[in-house]
């Protein structure tokens, strides 16, 4: 978990879950996302969220009670002349925004 990566989230009271990783045991990621979201609560933030790209289900976030905030149309990317970017493979995928429950 760490601050938001876009701005307009990262008002102080917000945490975004940027990565999850389990050895495959069954319903791990819902119990990690259930404990990420006790944890911040616990540090006294009031939001948390995370992201999942078009070809992912969402099933992990939805069994554990997250909602579908918004979904992200894909970006060409974030290179411009002013400040170049490196390819880095997530261009031109589409995203969702999921909320942790109230």
């Amino acid at each position: 978990m760490g601050r938001p990566v876009a701005r307009h989230l990262d008002d102080g009271q917000t945490l975004e879950v940027t990565r999850t990783c389990s050895d495959g045991v069954r319903n791990a990621n819902s119990l990690l996302l259930g404990a990420a979201w006790r944890a911040a609560r616990a540090l006294g933030y009031t939001r948390l969220v995370t992201y999942t790209q078009a070809e992912e289900s969402g099933a992990s976030l939805r069994a554990a009670g997250w909602r579908v905030v918004a979904r992200r149309p894909p970006r060409p990317g974030w290179h411009t002349p002013s400040r170049p970017r490196e390819v880095s493979g997530s261009e031109h995928v589409a995203r969702t925004l999921w909320e942790a429950p109230s």
